[in-house]
């Protein structure tokens, strides 16, 4: 790695870059998870007290290199940028924004981040890197960090591997199983599991191997999650990109709801879920996708006159934006689910092998 990306991961696991002390860029995104949140709760405390609780789960981060700038097509349809809501557009400014957020690393400006740098055992490296001056001006050194942080992600092989057993397959190294290619086969038919719709397992123009992200947005009406501070609130409703982190697309109502699609590579290793850590457990995620309409009544309440309120974590007027057409989502209930509890067995089988470390890259 070149000396700013070994400086960028010197400040990733620096828990003295926080407003309590005791939190890093590695406490919400674990190496040892595939950089994702470690936590056994859909949020994570932060704050200079650790006591004040996020709004979503703290997302993977591997892979994102090949990601870019938000942006929106002619056909209203959303991709790129970072964040659960692509409210960013690189990974620059990505790695900042945790720096400042008061429910998260919670420093109180840009000089207090910086003045925590310079009296760190990095220090002297930092003004090698970046000049003997740097700390005269805070805006200009915080954006060293920031950039630091971001050669780290590009730079590092862990950050994308691409050393799956998917990867050693598609090399000759290795095989799948027979449940493990049958997994993969109702993975990829539009008529069955369709994930490959949304998480391609081709490779794309911009990187060596498949992503299995196509960076895009979908509104799935994830179940409500009560367990998030937030959401004690009957009338707040967490709608992604079109609010409330995000600001600029709140008039655009189409798009509420809609979060951005992550890349499956490691998800066998998370702890949770989708943007509200809703499920602790992969089968009961990938369960909810293919009985979320056929069986309603396993993932959302009743209302007060015994319905069942499907999309509950939306306003009703806004739960039209969910994306009932593409399979496995256009069911209706009492029809028979995409997959069957077998079927769904093989295809977490197969999401298995997108585990990196399969082999040595």
């Amino acid at each position: 790695m070149s000396a700013a990306a070994l400086l960028g991961q010197e400040i990733f696991k620096d828990i003295r870059l926080s407003g309590s002390g005791r939190v890093s860029c590695a406490t919400c995104h674990d190496p040892d998870l595939g950089h994702a949140s470690p936590f056994d709760t859909p949020v994570a405390l932060g704050g200079v007290n650790l006591d004040l609780p996020g709004l979503r789960l703290p997302p993977a981060i591997r892979y994102l290199r090949y990601n870019g700038a938000f942006s929106l097509a002619a056909d209203g349809s959303a991709r790129g940028g970072f964040f659960w809501d692509g409210r960013v557009n690189s990974l620059s400014e990505q790695a900042g924004g945790p720096l400042l957020n008061d429910h998260e690393m919670a420093n109180a400006s840009v000089n207090d981040v910086v003045q925590k740098i310079v009296t760190a055992p990095y220090a002297a490296k930092f003004k090698e890197v970046f000049g003997e001056d740097i700390f005269s001006n805070a805006a200009v050194a915080f954006d060293r960090v920031r950039q630091a942080l971001a050669r780290y992600q590009q730079e590092d092989i862990d950050f994308a591997s691409f050393s799956s057993k998917f990867d050693a397959v598609n090399a000759g190294r290795a095989a799948f199983t027979a449940q493990e290619l049958r997994g993969l086969a109702w993975f990829s038919r539009a008529d069955k599991g369709n994930c490959a719709a949304c998480h391609p397992s081709t490779r794309p123009d911009n990187a060596p191997a498949a992503l299995f992200t196509d960076f895009s947005y979908d509104s799935l009406g994830v179940p409500r999650n009560n367990a998030i501070v937030r959401n004690t609130d009957a009338a707040f409703f967490d709608m992604g990109l079109c609010g409330p982190v995000r600001t600029n697309l709140s008039a655009r109502t189409e798009l509420c709801g809609a979060f951005k699609v992550p890349s499956l590579r490691n998800v066998a290793l998370r702890k949770r879920f989708f943007h509200n850590g809703q499920f602790d457990n992969l089968r009961q995620a990938v369960r909810f996708y293919v009985t979320r309409d056929t069986q309603a009544q396993l993932w959302f309440p009743q209302d007060p006159l015994g319905n069942v309120d499907v999309y509950n974590d939306l306003p009703s007027l806004l739960r039209g934006n969910v994306n009932v057409t593409e399979a496995p989502y256009n069911r209706t209930r009492g029809q028979t689910a995409a997959l069957n509890d077998s079927e769904i067995d093989d295809l977490v089988a197969f999401l298995g092998t997108l585990t990196d470390g399969f082999f040595a890259p």
